[in-house]
């Protein structure tokens, strides 16, 4: 059984339509929400990328869905004790049960701003464990006073907490990072119908733990519109290794997305264009992967056509097939 939600991209759009995509998003029946936190878009095509805990706070009072960051890096731009403040008043604005604070070791494109130097990715795993801790032992609630590998906390205490602390999910990409992921996460996130690590992490953590996936579709009147926009505004989605983890800015992705062709973005498996089947069929993978919610981003300007073809076509018989759709 899956749940489905809806993607957030603060990279492409302004707060006002994240604001106004999160309302339809409820209406259609989408089930939750994913919402991207990045300093930098990935290229200026995009032109937006605003701060996310300003966003959720507006997200709190725009809909009653559940929200999960998707995700933050908490190791170089900003600091573990102040992810934990941000994280803790979301959850305690949100309500119970409805904030998750997804987290991930990052990417140059954003974390450099500030001159430091971009680790490499072992350290950057022990990093994010370390931060992790450190946000841990915060939402206690407790003084907390450590002088650690990577990070120094003098006296400091979260005095806004939520009656419970938020789950951690942390994104994995690599046997390395899938390995930290089963040690402390308390969910799984990924953004490929990976089942194999969907199982590893199951096995570690147990039968029912929670795996989220995201990807992203492109609705248009016409399929090659739909293609156009995808070119035009994520192309590095086509880009292949470690680029995204390592190009420090919106510029470079640009000139790496030189060795991208419409034609390959036009035979990637996203589903691309009007018809409700192809949409359908893009839930495939991810579901018999295992994970038990599947957001979508919709690529494009014209957002409330895809909320219009999703609730009246295309979630109606996910829940059918899959077991997904609201329930209440």
């Amino acid at each position: 059984m899956s749940r489905f939600g809806y993607f957030l991209s603060a990279e492409d759009h302004t707060p006002a339509e994240l604001i106004e995509q999160a309302e339809l998003a409820q209406q259609a029946g989408f089930e939750s929400l994913w919402i991207s936190d990045h300093y930098h878009p990935w290229n200026d095509q995009q032109g937006e990328s605003a701060f996310v805990w300003t966003i959720i706070g507006a997200l709190a009072q725009a809909t009653d869905l559940p929200i999960t960051t998707a995700v933050t890096c908490p190791t170089v731009r900003i600091h573990p004790a102040i992810i934990a403040q941000a994280a803790a008043t979301s959850a305690a604005l949100l309500g119970p049960d409805r904030f998750i604070l997804g987290l991930g070791s990052g990417e140059a494109l954003n974390e450099h701003i500030l001159g430091d130097a971009w680790p490499n990715a072992a350290t950057r795993l022990a990093m994010l464990e370390e931060a992790i801790e450190i946000i841990r032992e915060l939402w206690t609630g407790e003084v907390v006073s450590r002088e650690g590998e990577f990070y120094t906390v003098d006296a400091a205490r979260i005095y806004t907490l939520p009656d419970q602390p938020p789950p951690i999910y942390v994104s994995s990409f690599g046997p390395k990072s899938l390995e930290l992921t089963c040690r402390i996460a308390d969910g799984f996130i990924s953004t490929q119908p990976d089942a194999e690590s969907v199982a590893a992490f199951r096995k570690a953590k147990g039968k029912n733990a929670p795996a989220q996936v995201g990807f992203k579709a492109s609705y248009a009147e016409t399929r090659e519109q739909a293609i156009d926009h995808m070119y035009r505004l994520w192309p590095n989605d086509q880009l292949p290794g470690e680029l995204a983890q390592v190009l420090p800015s919106p510029q470079h992705f640009e000139q790496a997305s030189e060795l991208v062709t419409r034609e390959m973005v036009g035979e990637s498996p996203a589903p691309l264009g009007p018809d409700a089947e192809t949409h359908l069929a893009a839930f495939d993978d991810f579901v018999d992967a295992g994970f038990d919610v599947v957001h979508l981003s919709n690529v494009g300007p014209d957002y409330r056509g895809f909320f219009k073809l999703y609730e009246t076509e295309v979630l109606p018989e996910l829940k059918k097939r899959h077991g997904g759709g609201r329930t209440t």
